[in-house]
């Protein structure tokens, strides 16, 4: 009953995600596994102490990373601390635990060139349906920088044609409005014509749908965006994030205001966009060793 109180409070009061809520109740159940493994404890009689030995286990025995049992103690963090709040337990047993140190990762992006090579190519869509499909994938990632969630959520009716906008909804049911460059606004307006041609049983309201008509779900977008890439980049993380990385650096190498991408990428936070700085030093860097006489 507790955990499923937690859960209305995470997708009602604080507007998690789908795909957030199913990453909680994936933690939590995975703690409660470990509860009962040797000496079984309710989740309400858990100690610090109760935490810390979890923690290890996902990182010696379950070989996780520091960001993975992070993101399983932030999990654990939010539910005791609602426990707490609603008086259920006498203490949070996680509020002093710290967070593992983790290695800075500069975010993995393609190169513009790489891009426009993969959408300039002859030969990297066919004019099928789902090649059209997938073409628009990869074009709406890169030229919006949205996420995946938000891109498999995208309806017909949320594309403006006369302003050239989309209105994506974000993380917590947060709306912002992208706009849409005049070669995508094309492709997303014949998309649609190309979708009702199709006389599919079910007409879906979501833009991107399967070959049958349904809904995409993310797996599909993964697949798509993975086989994109592998024509024309060789780096080994190909998924959906990386465009929207790609999206903002492209954007940041081109003088874009940093506040200005902040509120593109619906950041909550200025910090969260500011490590694409980093990528924007490294460029730089590397064009002084390579240009400069003394280097």
């Amino acid at each position: 009953m507790l955990i499923n109180d937690f859960f209305t409070y995470l997708q009602y009061e604080k507007r998690y995600s789908p795909h957030t809520l199913q990453a909680y109740k994936a933690d939590l159940q995975q703690f409660q596994d470990f509860l009962q493994a040797d000496s079984p404890t309710n989740i309400v009689d858990v100690r610090a102490v109760d935490i810390k030995n979890f923690m290890v286990e996902l990182l010696k025995e379950k070989k996780l990373t520091e960001s993975a049992v992070n993101r399983k103690l932030s999990s654990l963090k939010s539910f005791y601390k609602f426990l707490h709040r609603e008086d259920k337990i006498a203490s949070n047993p996680a509020r002093l635990i710290k967070t593992l140190k983790t290695p800075k990762k500069l975010p993995v992006f393609v190169e513009e060139v790489k891009m426009d090579a993969l959408l300039d190519g002859e030969h990297s869509f066919d004019d099928s349906f789902a090649g059209k499909r997938d073409k628009l994938v990869v074009e709406l990632l890169f030229g919006t920088g949205m996420r995946l969630a938000e891109l498999i959520t995208l309806k017909e009716e949320d594309f403006n044609e006369y302003e050239g906008t989309v209105k994506v909804l974000g993380k917590r049911n947060k709306e912002r409005l992208i706009p849409l460059h005049k070669a995508l606004q094309n492709e997303v307006l014949e998309f649609i014509s190309l979708k009702t041609l199709q006389n599919f049983d079910n007409k879906s309201a979501y833009l991107v749908v399967t070959n049958s008509g349904d809904q995409a779900y993310p797996n599909l977008i993964y697949r798509i965006v993975n086989s994109c890439l592998k024509l024309v980049s060789t780096q080994e993380k190909k998924s959906p994030h990386v465009l929207r990385h790609s999206f903002a650096s492209s954007l940041l190498n081109r003088g874009a205001d940093l506040n200005a991408i902040k509120e593109l990428l619906g950041h909550a936070s200025l910090a969260a966009t500011q490590v694409y700085t980093h990528n924007s030093v490294e460029r730089l860097r590397s064009i002084y060793k390579q240009a400069h006489p003394r280097a």
